[in-house]
């Protein structure tokens, strides 16, 4: 069984799926910082495929960047600049290499939040 990392975004403020937005993903070691995935979500919210998955995904720490600010000013009425959120930044720790992690975020332009879901 090879595991994986997922995610989807869902706009909270407009109750539906959020697509566009950048996904960047890195492996924490340390001081040490190294992007290891890059991904858009579709019109699902979602990535077309894991971020990481079977032998690729290895126990340690990740942190997931949302680049969700270019779709909040797209999506929102009235933003200020700079506006609110801009990146928000996730980090995980994944402790069995053969886990399903999925990830979601549910975004509004003035909160988050975040959940280890199934």
């Amino acid at each position: 069984m090879s595991g994986r990392l997922t995610t989807h975004v869902l706009d909270t403020a407009r109750g539906r799926p959020a697509a566009g937005i950048p996904i960047e993903l890195a492996r924490i070691d340390g001081d040490r910082r190294e992007v290891v995935a890059t991904a858009t979500t579709n019109a699902d919210g979602r990535t077309d495929a894991p971020l990481l998955s079977g032998d690729r995904l290895d126990v340690g720490v990740y942190e997931l960047v949302f680049h969700v600010g270019e779709y909040l000013r797209g999506a929102a009425t009235a933003l200020p600049e700079p506006p609110f959120l801009d990146d928000v930044v996730v980090r995980v720790g994944i402790a069995e290499a053969a886990g399903n992690y999925h990830v979601p975020l549910l975004l509004s332009p003035y909160g988050y939040s975040v959940y280890r879901g199934s």
